[in-house]
């Protein structure tokens, strides 16, 4: 009896906690469904990695938009290139019904991004192509159909040559790049070139050079079917790169031709990246569609972070940005005030990490002014320590009142996801005209959020060191190279512990449970994350890149 009185005590004592608590403290789980489907997208993406394809699923839900890929079994898987004639096939029988069609020239020709930097395809392969895009807007010229290639990148494919003439001709390919862009290229430049031109096999510079003149060739013909109207817009993106460099003279032919064809960014587009393009290309339609032209005001974290040009760039940051913003059909606002989100880009490295406190009010400052704010976290050397996520943790930032947040790979990677997402969420919130809209579409919002900071944070500047270093330590002979039936399962073991272990402390911090206003068309909500769910795995058979599954779950707060 003693025992019953007691614990009903102790019930007594929790339900007048509850309910004597102050009002915030009192919350209400939820976990609303993804927001309701408004259109559909069929994307043939860039490869089968997360970034090309999953990323663009994921953060197009934010918008009430569901994206179809092909069959897992027809795309490319590292190296092994997908089926074309497939892909082709199963485009032309399942596009009906779809609001757009968003394609990768490099798969349905190639079989991917990796397949196509061997440049093995013929012109007639092309041709064929080329008559599949032609058949396609024949037999269903109601659906938009928006393209996208890849011009090759500056470092030689793997099997060209050996190391040491891959040197040489990146050599080659940055003073041939800079010798063109100089009106009087000086006598011992030139000589240089022709030093470096006798000292690298001629069939392999032939090869070399034969990639960037195809290609040129092929980006021609892609212009005329954009020109002619078989594609509503073309894409062609500038894979790995810097800014003296044999690509970027391709790129200006073709940039050179469309302004002698008067023919404007809305039907053809050159922009800076790769992987992040097909996220970019929908944002850039959804756009379109509502009549939204976003107003963004770039900010940096310090005056030289602008118009610095960071690792496998050919521009620098400010013109990255610009870049993305245009792609969108964005404008840059005059000021935070004037704008719809501001486009924060914080690239710090050793010497200028000490700033990241300042970098931090900055945001912080804007976050209590309820702006908007597209966070780009870029480390020079990729580490941890250069990252504005973990001083953003430490000083209490309201974390999911960002925009945006992206930090992946090169710049353009990261400002094209990070622009891409916030464009998704202003639409998303014009879209949503209730309360149950609003709750849908912050879910989906959180999750992508989340997923982006554990990923690109915390696994790509932190873990994936440490389970290299560990896998290299239990004998592997390349830590970034997995073998599916030797260290493929230990490496997938240490990955998930590693992230469950990131989320648990990531979530356990006063950053990510700190409440904040979330405001669409229809409502005004108080909300916090309670917590989120991630699974871990490796697409492909190396610690690159992993495919992270992230489920947040919100409660809502009285106002």
């Amino acid at each position: 009896m003693r025992r019953m009185i007691s614990f009903l005590a102790i019930l007594f004592v929790l339900a007048c906690a509850f309910f004597l608590a102050p009002p915030d403290e009192r919350t209400v789980p939820v976990s609303p469904p993804p927001p309701k489907i408004v259109r559909r997208v069929l994307l043939v993406p860039l490869d089968s990695r997360p970034p090309c394809g999953r990323f663009v699923q994921d953060a197009a839900r934010i918008a009430g938009v569901e994206v179809v890929l092909p069959p897992a079994e027809l795309l490319d898987e590292y190296f092994r290139p997908g089926n074309c004639a497939a892909l082709r096939a199963w485009t032309m029988e399942h596009i009906a019904g779809f609001d757009a069609a968003i394609l990768s020239v490099d798969q349905l020709l190639h079989g991917g991004l990796l397949a196509s930097r061997q440049m093995k395809k013929t012109v007639d392969d092309e041709n064929e192509l080329l008559a599949f895009l032609r058949g396609l807007r024949a037999a269903h010229p109601d659906v938009p159909l928006y393209a996208f290639s890849i011009l090759p990148r500056m470092t030689p494919p793997d099997g060209l040559c050996d190391w040491e003439e891959q040197k040489r001709l990146m050599k080659y390919s940055r003073l041939k790049g800079k010798i063109a862009r100089e009106a009087r290229p000086k006598a011992e430049e030139l000589a240089a070139l022709e030093t470096l031109r006798s000292s690298i096999e001629p069939e392999i510079l032939t090869r070399y050079e034969a990639l960037f003149t195809n290609y040129a060739s092929f980006g021609h013909r892609l212009i005329d079917f954009a020109e002619s109207g078989t594609l509503d817009r073309l894409v062609i993106g500038q894979d790995d790169s810097e800014p003296n460099s044999i690509p970027n003279l391709v790129l200006q032919q073709l940039a050179e031709t469309l302004a002698k064809k008067r023919i404007g960014e809305d039907r053809v587009f050159l922009t800076q990246g790769a992987d992040e393009l097909a996220l970019l290309m929908l944002a850039a339609a959804e756009a379109k569609r509502e009549s939204f032209s976003p107003r963004v005001a770039p900010a940096y974290c310090d005056d030289s972070a602008s118009s610095r040009v960071l690792p496998y760039m050919g521009a620098t940051l400010s013109e990255t940005a610009r870049e993305k913003i245009r792609f969108c059909g964005g404008v840059l606002a005059a000021s935070p005030e004037a704008a719809d989100f501001t486009l924060y880009l914080s690239a710090f490295d050793k010497p200028t990490k000490v700033h990241r406190n300042n970098a931090a009010a900055e945001i912080n400052a804007l976050l209590d002014k309820k702006r908007a704010v597209a966070l780009v976290d870029l480390a020079e050397h990729l580490c941890l320590d250069e990252t504005l996520l973990p001083v953003l943790i430490e000083t209490g930032t309201p974390i999911h009142a960002l925009a945006a947040y992206a930090g992946w790979n090169t710049a353009s990677n990261s400002v094209g996801a990070a622009v891409a997402h916030a464009v998704l969420l202003q639409i998303a919130q014009r879209r949503a005209a209730t309360e149950d809209d609003a709750l849908r579409v912050a879910a989906a919002h959180l999750s992508f959020l989340d997923g982006r900071m554990l990923e690109d944070c915390y696994y790509l500047k932190d873990v994936v060191d440490h389970l290299n270093y560990s896998l290299e330590k239990c004998g592997a002979q390349n830590g970034r190279g997995l073998e599916y039936n030797y260290n493929y399962p230990l490496g997938s073991m240490l990955l998930e512990k590693a992230m469950e272990n990131r989320r648990a402390r990531f979530v356990d911090t006063a950053a990510y449970r700190t409440p904040y206003t979330f405001e669409t068309q229809g409502s005004t909500l108080r909300l916090r994350a309670a917590d989120c769910t991630v699974t871990a795995r490796f697409p492909w058979p190396r610690t690159f890149e992993i495919d992270l599954r992230t489920t947040t779950h919100i409660e809502t707060l009285p106002q």
